[in-house]
């Protein structure tokens, strides 16, 4: 079976040499889950040969570029084997991949709520932990992640930068159970991140956000670092809205498409000289 392509043409990349970086991110993000649904759903099914780089670029409305950064994901995570000369095909997964914990929560419908709500235990004991235990690398590895997300200039960069500023605090907790637990999520984070660094109300002031929980545990404070972890993560229950109850992954996908969408009229408003 041929992956299915997405619905909307909105954010579809035009061929040329200055394709906005931004928009690559969001176009690789797309066609990845879009791609990595449908494996492992077994829409495509164990043996397919992909359409070449060629032909998945016209289907998707992208760049060869973007499809061959969306093809060492897949690669990295098993699920497609590329063999030179021959393609890339779909890989048998092994009963362990197949039950993954991303797998299985997927399988739950999780809603954006119900994530939040796991969070909350999870990563407040996880500060608290790295708030006592944190060393100074601990620290600087922190620092570093708050500073490459106060700089990024595109979503992407954002999500990745605070998913790696949460395991900085996982890695000081010094407990590979939480850290692990931590990761086992980490795929839905990341999809709520998309949202959380591209929605203005999420930066509502006077709720601690990254440099807040930094300086309290820099400040070896570990109840107000527990403090200002859980308002940060309760942020989500009063501003997402209705997207508090959809599915995870339907959330990401909408909101994926509605920045596409607002990428492309920036684009075409900029050609226009509006």
């Amino acid at each position: 079976m041929q992956p299915s392509a997405p619905s909307s043409p909105s954010g579809s990349e035009r061929p040329g040499p200055a394709a906005d970086p931004a928009r690559r991110g969001l176009l690789t993000e797309r066609i990845a889950r879009q791609l990595e649904h449908d494996i492992r759903s077994g829409e495509i099914a164990v043996g397919t040969k992909l359409p070449s780089e060629r032909e998945l670029a016209a289907q998707f409305g992208s760049s060869r570029n973007v499809v061959r950064e969306v093809l060492r994901r897949l690669e990295a995570q098993h699920l497609i084997e590329v063999a030179p000369g021959r393609g890339s095909f779909v890989r048998e997964q092994s009963s362990g991949q197949a039950r993954g914990y991303d797998a299985l929560y997927r399988a739950g419908r999780p809603t954006v709520r119900q994530l939040i709500e796991a969070r909350i235990p999870l990563e407040v004991e996880m500060v608290r932990l790295a708030a006592r235990r944190a060393t100074e690398e601990d620290l600087a590895a922190m620092r570093s992640a708050r500073d490459a997300l106060e700089a990024a200039a595109d979503v992407v960069v954002k999500a990745q930068a605070d998913m790696d500023f949460h395991d900085a605090i996982a890695v000081a907790s010094k407990n590979p159970v939480l850290r692990i637990m931590l990761s086992s999520i980490s795929g839905m984070m990341f999809e709520m991140m998309l949202r959380s660094n591209s929605d203005p109300s999420i930066g509502e002031p006077g709720v601690p956000h990254h440099p807040e929980i930094l300086e309290a545990v820099e400040a070896r404070d570990v109840d107000l670092a527990c403090a200002r972890m859980r308002e940060h993560l309760l942020l989500g229950l009063r501003t997402y809205g209705a997207d508090l109850d959809l599915r995870v992954d339907t959330m990401a996908r909408n909101h994926i498409e509605t920045l596409l969408g607002q990428a492309e009229d920036r684009r075409d408003g900029s050609r226009t000289g509006t």
